[in-house]
């Protein structure tokens, strides 16, 4: 599973995965979660409960161009440490539920188009429960 650990340096290989468990991945030591799952654009199941994100400083585009994801569970992620979450949901056209139990932005650098190519349900569900997001996570800055 190095693809998915050390980022994908395959860019639209792995389109057609329309499921994929990593619960049981050791994530403890991993700093950079950039692109993991980019271009995952079949992706309808992910689940992620058991990952570890107290190290992790990257997570841009890490959901960027998953159209087929419905519901994203990341309730157990910390985010204390990231300094970009730039594009980390862009273009996520099909995503309805998103779980962020302890969400925090307050000290990430980049956060710009964060939530850009998103239903407009789930930017007003973003936007009325955390209400410290800048406006730039909802625009579609280049």
């Amino acid at each position: 599973m190095y693809l998915v650990l050390f980022g994908n340096p395959l860019p639209g290989k792995l389109k057609c995965l329309k499921k994929l468990n990593l619960s049981n991945f050791k994530t403890d030591k991993v700093i950079n979660m950039k692109g993991m799952f980019s271009g995952c654009s079949s992706l309808k199941e992910l689940n992620l409960s058991n990952f570890n994100t107290n190290k992790v400083i990257n997570m841009s585009d890490m959901f960027n161009d998953c159209y087929s994801l419905k519901e994203l569970n990341l309730s157990n992620f910390t985010f204390s440490h990231e300094t970009n979450m730039s594009c980390m949901f862009q273009n996520c056209l099909s995503l309805e539920k998103l779980h962020l139990s302890n969400f925090n932005v307050d000290n990430v650098d980049n956060i710009s188009n964060m939530f850009s190519g998103c239903s407009d349900q789930l930017k007003m569900k973003i936007k009325t429960r955390y209400k410290n997001i800048k406006e730039e996570a909802f625009l579609n800055i280049i």
